[in-house]
């Protein structure tokens, strides 16, 4: 497996993409690099340190995606919790939202988009961590 991510880590080194996710064997694993951006103020990726991560992930939770409160990504991007590294995260598991209210941002192709409650209720899960890749339908968190 050691060799299988040398390879994709050069892969995202050759072709200058940010991540890179394969399947294989009932395993998959997801090489991805780490960029320290503001909401705020983004940087240019001349002036990002970018290190390759990586990462073997179990299969998608058919618990968490099938969940009726989930709340899913409508896009591939970068998930962001706070709207800068100082500042407090939008929600945190146990916060009561209102319809249409700001959950998190998902940064795509250098653009923050909002994600906002579609209903209110308590939040009771968030699946993904600050910073993180997400998929187009993952679930994001769970709204009751």
């Amino acid at each position: 497996q050691l060799d299988l991510i040398r390879k994709l880590a050069a892969i995202l080194d050759e072709m200058q993409i940010s991540e890179i996710e394969l399947e294989q064997d009932g395993i998959r694993v997801r090489v991805a690099r780490t960029m320290i951006v503001s909401a705020t103020a983004p940087q240019s990726l001349e002036s990002v340190s970018l290190q390759p991560v990586a990462s073997v992930l179990p299969g998608p939770s058919s618990d968490s995606h099938s969940h009726p409160g989930a709340v899913k990504s409508p896009m591939v991007g970068t998930a962001y919790l706070r709207p800068s590294p100082e500042s407090k995260a939008f929600v945190e598991v146990g916060s009561l939202v209102k319809s249409g209210e700001k959950i998190m941002l998902v940064e795509a192709m250098k653009t923050y988009n909002e994600i906002v409650a579609p209903r209110a209720g308590k939040i009771t899960h968030i699946f993904v961590e600050d910073g993180s890749p997400v998929e187009y339908g993952q679930a994001l968190m769970v709204i009751e």
